[in-house]
């Protein structure tokens, strides 16, 4: 089953970290993604570019209408994820505590639908 981790974080609080600091916490990330690998649990990861890049679009009333920046306005926000391989979801909590993101921000979990897979 595969499972969408999404790791929010404050972004302003990122974009201040001194650049040999991030560094580190992206060695720590890639080190989690050696360990997903060789737990067979690795599908797919990207980091996202800060929110002001973002657009939000609906379609209501049949007429496009596009918004600067995310759907919410929030503490934390979605910087990057991974994707999964795990049994179920008690295996997946255990993949996703051992993320250094965690330490910096919040996981949320979701499984994929068991009907839809993108491959």
């Amino acid at each position: 089953m595969k499972f969408l981790l999404m790791l929010y974080a404050d972004e302003k609080a990122g974009m201040a970290i001194p650049p040999e600091q991030m560094a580190g916490f992206m060695d720590q990330l890639a080190a989690y993604q050696q360990a997903l690998t060789k737990a067979g649990a690795f599908v797919a990861t990207a980091a996202l570019q800060p929110t002001h890049t973002a657009r939000t679009i609906s379609t209501g009333s049949g007429e496009l209408k596009i918004h600067d920046g995310p759907y919410a306005d929030t503490r934390e926000q979605l910087g990057g994820y991974y994707i999964i391989e795990a049994p179920d979801m008690k295996s997946a909590i255990r993949l996703a505590a051992m993320c250094p993101a965690a330490n910096w921000g919040r996981i949320e979990i979701r499984p994929y639908h068991e009907e839809y897979s993108p491959e």
